[in-house]
């Protein structure tokens, strides 16, 4: 079983910067990804970005594109999601998730391809 904490999550006005960690407990095998997702009220969850442990290969939402950075601490077992330039339509929760499935750039977007959730974090960006 994987457990995933969050952190980082808080309050900060637009055109501002938040940094997300995602610590996990799982071993970091060769197929291993990690992914964040974000749900706004009354709104379906949305890929924001993965990261494929193996090559660090990685994966975008196009809402978050030249904005969103996601990284890696392999000694860690932490994933990093940074957020640039954040608007009010990024406030939303932000779950960080993990899998061992092979992650393709078909395959990231995909909430039921991963196994292992955070409980979410708070973003919320004034205007």
């Amino acid at each position: 079983q994987v457990q995933l904490l969050e952190s980082g999550g808080g309050l900060v006005q637009a055109g501002g910067s938040l940094r997300l960690s995602c610590a996990s407990s799982g071993r970091t095998s060769s197929s291993y990804a990690m992914g964040w997702f974000r749900q706004a009220p009354g709104k379906e969850r949305e890929f924001v970005a993965a990261i494929r442990w193996s090559d660090g290969n990685t994966f975008y939402g196009d809402s978050v594109k030249g904005r969103f950075t996601i990284s890696r601490d392999n000694a860690k077992h932490t994933a990093y999601l940074q957020m640039n330039s954040l608007k009010p339509e990024d406030t939303a929760v932000y779950s960080c998730a993990a899998t061992y499935n092979p992650t393709t750039a078909q395959a990231a977007p995909v909430s039921w391809n991963y196994s292992f959730w955070g409980q979410g974090t708070q973003v919320t960006v004034s205007s």
